[in-house]
């Protein structure tokens, strides 16, 4: 895999990239594939020009609900998945413990207190920032308990390199709105998304969720990934309550990048429990667990949330 140099040339020019095809043999199936995508529309040939021949992929990790291991696993899943060169940048509060490939940024600033009432990832909006620590072109953006379980290089192919490209939400598809747990945009064009929260911070609370921000003040909309792309892994994978007793969650066919909100985490879908405060259960141990909760609605709760162990999960989730 090769990897994007940077360099040092000053502030303005802290980071250069230069990128090749190791060895165009085997490379070929590769541009073969790439070929019919653009004969099929799906690929603008112009992207491998506009949007640069290095891949650049962003995430952010603050405060302590995510460690290390998460930025060092999204590492490694991208080198696995990706043709071609590529840069992760990690934007983060505490760089220890990751590994020194991945190229540590300080968190971009908000600018601005969210405010009470506004209970979503505000601080994803700073990536809207017109000078993003000197990063140009266009970048992918991935939440640090995604997990990649196919090639990506169509997220940096499909579409127009000006365009913002979501997932579509899977929870009221339609309503046409964004889900931001895997994005591309081109940096530093829509910079009034942050200072437009700037100077009217109680935005936050209007929308709630940064996401509908995205849905609702970009402007010319957003566009979205083909559908079967990105998955969310409790509605796509685990399957009704009933069935997650009865057989582990299932990978998504066509599926690029399985995305996890809330709980469980990766390293609970291989584990085979809801959250790091519980433990593995045989399925008949857990729905006798569950029964002996003391009231009706935690009863309810616990048989819900159960999973078997992710063998696939495992597969993918590592360094």
């Amino acid at each position: 895999m090769v990897k994007c140099s940077s360099s040092g040339q000053g502030a303005d020019e802290r980071l250069r990239y230069t990128a090749f095809w190791s060895n165009p043999e085997q490379n070929l199936s590769i541009r073969k594939r790439r070929d019919i995508l653009i004969l099929a529309g799906l690929v603008n040939p112009e992207n491998e020009t506009s949007m640069g021949s290095c891949k650049q992929i962003l995430c952010i990790k603050w405060g302590k609900m995510y460690g290390p291991e998460y930025v060092n696993c999204l590492y490694g899943m991208v080198e696995r998945n990706t043709s071609g060169a590529f840069k992760l940048f990690c934007m983060t509060d505490d760089s220890s413990g990751i590994r020194s490939t991945v190229e540590c940024l300080p968190l971009p600033q908000l600018g601005f207190e969210v405010p009470p009432g506004a209970p979503g990832k505000w601080p994803k909006q700073a990536l809207w920032n017109q000078d993003l620590f000197g990063l140009t072109g266009t970048a992918l953006f991935l939440d640090l308990d995604s997990v990649i379980v196919d090639s990506i290089d169509g997220y940096f192919e499909y579409g127009n390199p000006q365009d913002v490209i979501t997932a579509r939400n899977w929870i009221k598809p339609w309503q046409r709105g964004a889900q931001t747990s895997v994005f591309r945009f081109p940096i530093g064009a829509h910079s009034y998304m942050l200072e437009d929260l700037q100077k009217n911070p109680e935005l936050c609370v209007k929308y709630q969720f940064e996401q509908n921000y995205v849905t609702h003040h970009l402007k010319g909309g957003v566009k979205f990934w083909p559908a079967g792309w990105t998955k969310h892994f409790r509605r796509h994978c685990m399957g009704p309550w009933p069935v997650r007793y009865f057989r582990p969650p299932r990978k998504p066919k066509g599926c690029k990048i399985v995305t996890f909100p809330g709980s469980p985490k990766p390293p609970d879908a291989i584990a085979g429990r809801w959250s790091e405060r519980e433990e593995h259960r045989q399925p008949l141990d857990h729905f006798k667990w569950a029964l002996s909760q003391p009231t009706r609605k935690q009863r309810s709760k616990h048989l819900h949330r159960y999973l078997q162990r992710c063998s696939w999960v495992e597969k993918h989730w590592r360094p």
